[in-house]
């Protein structure tokens, strides 16, 4: 082997090596930066941190002091003006002369009023009797009717059935907890299965109710959407809300993508805005907007792991447009001045040219 035919071999192993080398830093980066992440800055949710890592929030400070603010309306327990029951303490003896003031002369009331649960609560019984009664004419016998909500022997009323839906539903306790909170409050012996087939029967009430909360999401101008991760039946699958400020609707589909969408049947129809973190454009019945708040997470990775000056401009003016949308609005007005929105588009574009200056797409490798 000539001594140019050695050079040349070197310098092809060289850059192999530099290709590698540069692989493996990239690899290397990527790691790092998977590690970094949590849910202050990506999508991560907090329930991912873990113990040892400090939860960091996205809010910045108020400068106001901690607690009630002033003219804050506190939440103080009131005197009601009829209580149910009146117990009046009156001295036995004046303490000067000894005199008896059993019947005394009133001057003042001082009140003082205890909320409490009646002692021994339980829940009260009704009994229901359908009357045979015979005709004194004819001596036909006839027979009452009992009411609907007495539809058998015994059984639960309607607003303890509620109660323990609302429960399991909206409170997010388990079956068993409930069992065992009824049995303590108001000594029901309540089966697992009972508990489930009223949730079942809520479920099937409530249908009217979930489509008119449908209809309305429909016609909204602009929708949130997300979904997250859950267990059921020991399987992943997917809880999907679809909400506005007023109205919100969950679905729990195995699927996370266009099937389960077109199963809600809410997006695929819908017509206004669809605001979201970027995974749901879908369907081109609607407009898409990106959740800022999503942005600003990615936005606060980019400065605190590759200390980019441009993300951290981006944050301020992101919250700034949303500061001036909020004075607007709240001025009787829909958006800022022209003026104002000229400027900030400006001042948008500029960083959005940093940051693609500082994050230039990867170069594609030839096969």
């Amino acid at each position: 082997m000539t001594l140019e035919e050695h050079a040349a071999e070197l310098e092809a192993e060289n850059v192999a090596l530099r290709e590698q080398v540069r692989a493996l830093l990239e690899r290397v980066q990527e790691l790092e930066a998977r590690l970094a992440k949590d849910s202050h800055n990506s999508s991560k949710p907090p329930s991912s941190d873990g113990l040892r890592r400090k939860t960091k929030s996205l809010r910045q400070k108020s400068g106001k002091k901690a607690g009630g603010q002033l003219g804050h309306r506190g939440e103080t327990l009131r005197l009601v003006a009829q209580p149910d029951e009146v117990v009046e303490h009156r001295p036995a003896h004046c303490p000067r002369r000894q005199t008896p003031l059993a019947d005394a002369e009133v001057v003042l009331r001082e009140r003082r009023q205890v909320h409490e649960l009646p002692p021994g609560v339980r829940l009260p019984i009704t009994e229901h009797q359908a009357l045979h009664v015979r005709c004194p004419v004819c001596a036909q016998v006839s027979v009452g009717a009992f009411p609907a909500e007495a539809p058998s022997r015994a059984q639960y009323g309607a607003q303890i059935r509620a109660v323990a839906v609302y429960l399991v539903e909206q409170q997010h306790l388990p079956l068993g907890r409930v069992q065992q909170l009824l049995s303590d409050l108001w000594q029901m012996r309540l089966g697992r299965g009972t508990l489930v087939r009223w949730i079942a029967q809520a479920a099937r009430v409530l249908e009217p109710v979930e489509q008119h909360i449908k209809d309305a999401l429909i016609c909204a101008p602009a929708l949130h959407h997300d979904e997250t991760g859950v267990r059921r039946g020991g399987r992943l699958a997917w809880a999907h809300v679809t909400s506005t400020s007023r109205l919100t609707h969950y679905a729990i589909h195995s699927k996370r993508g266009r099937a389960a969408l077109e199963a809600i049947g809410i997006l695929p129809v819908c017509p206004g805005v669809s605001v979201h973190d970027g995974s749901y454009r879908l369907f081109t019945t609607c407009r898409h907007a990106l959740c800022n708040v999503h942005h600003l997470r990615e936005l606060t990775f980019l400065e605190e792991q590759y200390h980019q000056a441009w993300a951290a401009e981006m944050k301020t003016l992101l919250r700034e447009m949303k500061a001036a949308t909020d004075q607007a609005r709240a001025g009787g007005g829909v958006c800022p001045p022209a003026a104002v929105r000229a400027e900030f588009v400006e001042r948008y574009h500029a960083l959005l040219a940093s940051g693609l200056a500082a994050n230039p797409p990867p170069i594609r490798r030839q096969s």
